[in-house]
């Protein structure tokens, strides 16, 4: 936190001082330049990437983890300085394929969840690589992939490109990555992020070089949540206590932890609270499933499905009571573009690539089989809320 937004804080530290200071500061979605706790990753990732400094690009890579370890955080951040620091400082780099010397190679953070094909992943690549915009309508993949293969055959021309999660539903998969890269294979190297064992892979598409990023460990975890409280929160918004409690909750999945720590200062903050309560803090982790759909993964869904899932989590009991109630609930909304028909595929669409989740009524009334109704599987106060802000 610089100092300008220190003395702004103190500024607004008053009796009559927001609960919230900075949503972006405690949201799960958001990414912090320099992560909290991940040195040891951080060194490791960097012994990978060794090779760069010694005139050489290194192997393709696989880096792995369960859900919430920070491997977006660590990888967006390690691309953005190295990005920064190696590729515009001029430093010299050649592959061990190819003779000539040039500059160090660009690096480029690639998240699969938007770029989620062939032809998307080429444009996000090369929208990294060129100053130039990259035309979104009336090009193809092959047109593409050969104006990726043209800029990188320059002999300046190499590039690192990272790929964030990988192999999740609706993303791109290891083996279009390495079909995708091979013909650029002399002058890219690739890094696949992804939760899956590396051992569940195939031998022909498992990268050479595997690195794992373990669940952070319950004091780091409080580091992490005490680190991102103190710059989003007012001062003495929330205990140590809960602090721990939400790291003991969250069993090192640092997403959970973040979204239980905003649910319960947006449920404070609307709530006319000077602090976190325990009721707050109940509430807010209440509002976080277990397990839980990453954030991340709903913002980059359609704005028009974004629209249904915010719509169905305002929901009364008796709208939400079945599908069917539930689509007319939405389709009647007056700012809700969609015929029901619509709006009842994008529920069931949602519900299949488990955004949602259908539970059978308790309370069924009649022969014949009973209704089901939608439960969402991600935070639903962070979303609500993040959705809001965005679209003010």
């Amino acid at each position: 936190m610089d100092l300008k937004t220190r003395i702004r804080r103190r500024q607004r530290n008053g009796a009559d001082a927001p609960v919230v200071l900075d949503y972006d500061a405690i949201s799960p979605d958001v990414h912090v330049e320099e992560p909290t706790g991940r040195g040891p990753v951080l060194e490791r990732l960097l012994d990978y990437f060794n090779p760069v400094f010694d005139q050489r690009l290194p192997p393709n890579a696989y880096v792995w983890g369960p859900p919430g370890a920070g491997k977006s955080a660590v990888l967006t951040s390690l691309c953005s300085h190295l990005d920064r620091l190696v590729s515009h400082g001029g430093s010299a780099i050649h592959t061990t394929t190819r003779a000539q010397s040039g500059t160090a190679p660009a690096f480029v953070y690639v998240d699969a969840r938007r770029a989620n094909n062939e032809l998307g992943l080429y444009h996000a690549v090369i929208d990294g690589l060129l100053e130039e915009s990259v035309p979104k309508q009336g090009v193809g993949s092959d047109d593409l992939r050969d104006r990726l293969v043209a800029h990188l055959e320059k002999p300046t021309c190499d590039a690192v490109i990272t790929v964030d999660h990988v192999e999740e539903a609706d993303t791109v998969s290891l083996e279009l990555l390495d079909e995708c890269f091979d013909p650029v294979s002399e002058s890219l190297s690739w890094v696949a992020v992804g939760r899956d064992d590396p051992d569940s892979f195939d031998d022909a598409v498992r990268p050479p070089e595997r690195i794992e990023i373990p669940a952070y460990e319950r004091h780091t975890l409080v580091d992490v949540l005490t680190a991102r409280a103190s710059d989003g929160l007012a001062r003495q918004v929330i205990e140590h206590e809960q602090v721990r409690r939400l790291a003991d909750w969250a069993q090192g999945d640092a997403h959970d932890a973040l979204a239980g720590l905003f649910g319960a200062a947006d449920v404070a903050s609307e709530a006319g609270h000077d602090r976190i309560r325990e009721r707050d803090l109940e509430t807010g982790m209440d509002a976080v499933p277990r397990p839980s759909v990453s954030l991340g993964r709903v913002l980059t869904l359609p704005a028009n499905r974004q629209l249904v899932l915010r719509k169905l989590v305002d929901l009364d009991e008796e709208s939400a009571k079945s599908v069917g109630a539930a689509t007319e609930a939405i389709a009647a909304s007056p700012d809700v573009d969609l015929s029901a028909a619509t709006v009842k595929r994008f529920l069931y669409e949602l519900a299949e690539a488990g955004i949602t989740e259908r539970v059978t009524s308790e309370h069924a009334a009649g022969a014949g089989r009973p209704p089901s109704r939608l439960e969402p599987r991600f935070p639903t106060l962070v979303f609500r809320r993040l959705y809001d802000l965005r679209a003010d």
